[in-house]
């Protein structure tokens, strides 16, 4: 039997006050859409994503899974409809694009629970610690009759604990028939997906309830649903870094994306940022205040305090980056240092080599972006420019407070600065000159 899952992903949002569209809106450096299809995809053969029209963005984060348009959006069971014919023969599961911290084996559970043949449709619950204008499930002890919405529930029924968060399953036939049966007579003149219960009902069929944790049940309307569907990721991605061996000493300080890799005996200071796309290996450490994305750091290597690693760069085993340093596409060998104030830009550098204080990689000439490539065993001096394109040999010294604008041979000692000259007693008569005006 084939399992599939629809994603109502057609809403504008307008309660976040955004030309983004709802479910594009990111939570741990993913779009909420994405983090929905993450968790479905293990539990279902296929995904159906239903899109508004001019939602390109929002069909390109769903590929390379089928959408389909909702033409006029007029509500969820519509929405639902509009991908009917994509439903198959099987089971299908229909979830709201803004569940983003819905985990797989919830959607797993309530998959399942039509396997145990006491119910034709299973539904998702929650019991949040506020329940405030949430649709309340109305029915007996583990099975529902109808959810009836905040606005028009009595105050009998608005003291029902348990509150929908808009997943159902059913087999395909049932639900095209049920789908069909919706009507649009209420306030908005609107075809609600919640209606399904009491059709359902209305026809004998009995509907089960999946409770789940209030953490995986939050839906965003609003920047401040945002922010606090945020905060349950993080501390979801946190526990996760901790229970792998990761040693985080202030963790609540500390900022993952959803991809974000540790392996174990890694340590991370406090107030670390990680953007998409990083990998820390075996025993390396993040010092405070550090942001990275887009980067690998190598077992045992040391980043910051105060640094800034960008897309594209890999930090070579045991290697450090040290206080207010930025790598952008760069790629540092084997315990190669550079310690303190310093920009490294589309540059490769080899084994144990030295950058001084303060040594920049000008890597950009206004028009395009060009390489600097530093061999193993080189030592720069503080406050060194490399204008790119410039190579320079393994074993290389370059002296302090050059600027470095041909190739270095290997071995060779380069300095590029102005010669100093000193005029002896030449300061006191400057003083002298400038204090009798």
């Amino acid at each position: 039997m084939q399992h599939v899952a629809v994603i109502l992903a057609a809403g504008l949002g307008t309660r976040m006050k955004s030309k983004l569209p709802k479910v594009l809106h990111r939570i741990a450096g993913v779009p909420m859409l994405s983090h929905l299809i993450r968790a479905a995809e293990p539990k279902f053969d296929r995904i159906v994503v239903v899109t508004g029209p001019d939602m390109k963005t929002v069909a390109e984060a769903a590929a390379p899974h089928e959408v389909i348009v909702q033409h006029e959006r007029r509500g969820t069971a519509d929405a639902a409809r509009a991908a009917a014919g994509r439903f198959g023969d099987g089971v299908v599961t229909i979830i709201y694009g803004d569940n983003a911290l819905v985990t797989g084996a919830t959607l797993g559970r309530l998959r399942a629970r039509l396997a145990d043949g006491d119910a034709a449709m299973a539904l998702l619950g929650t019991r949040p610690p506020e329940p405030g204008a949430y649709g309340r499930i109305v029915g007996d002890p583990g099975f529902a009759t109808r959810i009836v919405e905040y606005a028009e529930a009595t105050e009998a029924e608005r003291a029902i604990p348990l509150c929908n968060v808009g997943g159902f399953s059913a087999r395909a036939d049932n639900l095209r028939r049920w789908l069909g049966k919706i009507g649009d007579a209420n306030a908005k003149g609107e075809f609600y997906l919640t209606d399904l219960v009491a059709v359902a009902h209305a026809e004998g069929a009995r509907v089960a309830v999946i409770e789940a944790p209030w953490d995986e049940c939050r839906g965003v309307n609003s920047r401040a649903e945002l922010a606090a569907a945020e905060a349950t990721m993080q501390a979801r991605l946190r526990a996760t870094a901790l229970a792998a061996g990761v040693t985080m000493t202030a963790p609540e300080t500390v900022f993952c994306s959803a991809d974000t890799a540790f392996a174990p005996d890694v340590v991370v200071e406090p107030h670390v940022v990680f953007g998409p796309g990083v990998l820390i290996e075996e025993g390396a450490t993040i010092r405070a205040f550090s942001h990275l994305e887009g980067c690998t750091i190598g077992p045992g290597a040391i980043i910051g305090p105060y640094a800034r690693i960008r897309p594209g760069s890999i930090v070579g085993d045991g290697a450090h980056v040290g206080n207010f340093v930025e790598l952008k596409a760069a790629r540092l060998g084997a315990g190669v240092k550079a310690n303190h104030l310093t920009y490294l830009g589309d540059t490769e550098i080899g084994a144990r080599s030295n950058i001084g204080a303060g040594t920049i990689t000008c890597n950009y000439d206004g028009y395009a972006k060009h390489r600097t490539t530093i061999g193993a065993d080189v030592f720069v001096g503080s406050d060194v420019a490399l204008v790119a394109p410039v190579s320079v040999g393994d074993g290389a010294i370059i002296g302090a407070g050059s600027v470095i604008t041909e190739n270095v041979e290997a071995d060779a000692l380069a300095i590029a600065r102005g010669r100093q000259v000193t005029k002896s007693g030449r300061a006191a008569t400057i003083r002298l000159t400038k204090g009798k005006h």
